[in-house]
C-alpha cells in the first residue's frame, strides 16, 4: 500500500528554490546596485538592449534566475548549456539552430552556467556567433573572469558583479516562501522571526542555502494540537548542523565570543583561542572580521615583542580574502596559535593611548622651528629649519636635537618591556637616551 504524507504533492517534488524562482524583475530579490530604478542593467533589460554578458558572483545570488528573467523580458528563447555535457559538436549544432532562429526573428539567449569550466576550445566556439549576434551569451561564474575566460571572449562581454545577498534580503525571501502558494504557503508552518533571522545568517548570502534549510526544517517540524508544523530551536539546529544556531553577529554573543578569543590569546592559551575562533566560524561569522581582529591584536598585545606576529596576522587576512570559507579556517588557526604563543607586550598600545590623551588635553603645540620644512627663502629667513642636524651625517647616526615641543620635552610615551624581541629594543632605546643625555 502506498503511504501518503502531508507533503505528497507533485509541486513539492522540485526544490523550494526552483518553485519560487521569479520571472519578473519585481519578484527578484537582491542586486539593487544593478537592478534598482535607473541602474545600468535594469535599463538595458527594459529598453531591450541586452548584449552578451558575464555574471560574476558567489553561489546562490540569482545568476541563473536573472538570466531567465532577461530571456522572458526580451522574448528570447532560453537555452542552458553545460561545460560537462556539451562538447564542440553540441555547441556548433546549437549555434546553427540559433542562427536559423535569428533569421526567423527569434533571438536565442544561451546561458552557460559555470562558464569558467568551459575549456579554451569550447569558449572559442562561441566567439563567431557572439560577434554576429546569433546568440546573446550570458555566462555565470564564481571565479574571476579575468583569469578564467579567454581574453577574446571576455572582451566581447560586459561583466556584471553580483553580490552576496544581505541578511535582510534573505529574510524577505524566507517570508515570501512561507506565504507563497508555490512555496510553503499551503502548509501551516509556525516559526519564530528570530529563527528566520538565524537561517538568513547561516546562509551567508546564498538564497539557495536559505530556502533549502527552511524547507528541510519545515519537513521536520513537529505537529502541534492544531495541526500546524512547529519549527523550534532543536529542529533547526539539526537541519543546520550548527550548535551556535542563535549566534548574532550584531548582538551580545558576538561581542562575548570575540572577547573570549582576544583574552584567550592574551593569556597565551592556544586551545581556548582556537575553540572560541571555531565557535565564531560555526555561528556564521565573517572570517575577514576575525582576521581583522587578529591584525589589531598583533600590535596591541604583542607589538615589538615579536614584530613577526603582525606579518602572520596580515598574511592570514590575505589568505581569508583569497580563499574564503571553509578553506581559510586553517589559516586563521595558524594565526591564532602563533599570536597565542608569541611573547606579549602592550607597550605600543600604551604609547599611543598616552599620546592621544596628551593631544586631547594639552594645547596644540607648534612644530619646533629646527625640524620645520623650509622650501622657500622667506621661510629660511624666518629660521625655519635653522639648527637642524642630519643624523646620517654623524658618526653615531644620532643627534641631541629636541623633536618634541618644549612643553613635552623629555616625555616618554613608548616604554618597552623585557618580553621577547622587545628586550633588545629596550636595550637599544636606553643606549640612545644615555647618549643624548651625555651629548646634550
Amino acid at each position: 500500500m502506498e503511504q501518503l504524507s502531508l507533503f505528497d504533492d507533485r509541486q513539492t517534488m522540485s526544490p523550494l528554490a526552483s518553485r519560487l524562482r521569479p520571472d519578473t524583475l519585481e519578484g527578484y530579490v537582491g542586486q539593487k546596485h544593478l537592478l534598482g530604478k535607473g541602474k545600468l542593467l535594469r535599463r538595458l533589460i527594459e529598453e531591450d538592449q541586452v548584449s552578451s554578458m558575464i555574471f560574476w558572483g558567489p553561489p546562490g545570488v540569482g545568476k541563473t534566475t536573472l538570466a531567465r528573467i532577461i530571456a522572458v523580458m526580451t522574448k528570447a528563447e532560453f537555452v542552458e548549456f553545460s561545460a560537462v555535457s556539451s562538447g564542440i559538436k553540441e555547441i556548433k549544432e546549437m549555434m546553427a539552430q540559433a542562427e536559423q532562429s535569428r533569421k526567423m526573428g527569434v533571438r536565442t539567449l544561451l546561458f552557460a552556467d559555470e562558464i569558467h569550466r568551459f575549456n579554451k576550445a569550447q569558449q572559442d566556439a562561441f566567439l563567431p556567433f557572439v560577434e554576429k549576434g546569433s546568440i546573446i551569451l550570458i555566462g555565470a561564474t564564481t571565479e574571476n573572469p579575468s583569469f578564467e575566460l579567454n581574453s577574446a571572449l571576455l572582451s566581447r562581454c560586459k561583466v556584471f558583479i553580483l553580490k552576496a545577498l544581505e541578511e535582510g534580503e534573505l529574510k524577505e525571501l524566507l517570508e515570501r516562501a512561507l506565504k507563497s502558494e508555490s512555496g510553503l504557503g499551503r502548509m501551516r508552518i509556525q516559526i519564530e522571526d528570530r529563527l528566520l533571522s538565524a537561517i538568513a545568517r547561516f546562509a551567508n548570502g546564498d538564497a539557495r542555502t536559505a530556502l533549502n534549510t527552511l524547507e528541510m526544517a519545515a519537513f521536520n517540524g513537529k505537529m502541534n494540537e492544531d495541526g500546524a508544523l512547529c519549527v523550534d530551536d532543536e529542529t533547526l539546529a539539526q537541519c543546520m548542523n550548527r550548535r551556535s544556531l542563535l549566534y548574532d553577529k550584531n548582538g551580545e554573543e558576538h561581542y562575548n565570543l570575540i572577547s573570549a578569543l582576544h583574552k584567550s590569546m592574551r593569556n597565551s592559551d592556544p586551545d581556548a583561542a582556537v575553540y572560541w575562533m571555531c565557535r565564531m566560524l560555526d555561528g556564521g561569522e565573517e572570517p575577514l572580521y576575525i582576521a581583522r581582529r587578529l591584525v589589531r591584536f598583533a600590535s596591541e598585545d604583542i607589538g615589538m615583542a615579536d614584530s613577526g606576529a603582525l606579518q602572520v596576522a596580515v598574511a592570514a587576512y590575505q589568505a581569508c580574502h583569497f580563499l574564503g570559507m571553509p578553506e581559510c579556517d586553517v589559516h586563521l588557526t595558524h594565526a591564532v596559535v602563533y599570536l597565542s604563543m608569541a611573547p606579549k607586550s602592550n607597550a605600543l598600545y600604551q604609547a599611543v593611548d598616552a599620546c592621544k590623551t596628551d593631544i586631547r588635553n594639552l594645547p596644540a603645540e607648534p612644530v619646533p622651528l629646527h625640524i620645520c620644512n623650509a622650501p622657500t627663502e622667506l621661510m629660511k629667513d624666518l629660521d625655519y629649519g635653522k639648527g637642524y642636524i642630519y643624523a646620517h651625517d654623524t658618526k653615531e647616526k644620532l643627534t641631541s636635537m629636541q623633536c618634541l615641543p618644549d612643553s613635552l620635552a623629555g616625555k616618554r610615551y613608548y616604554q618597552p618591556t623585557l618580553q621577547g624581541q622587545e628586550k633588545q629594543t629596550k636595550a637599544r632605546l636606553e643606549e640612545i637616551l644615555k647618549w643624548k643625555r651625555e651629548n646634550s
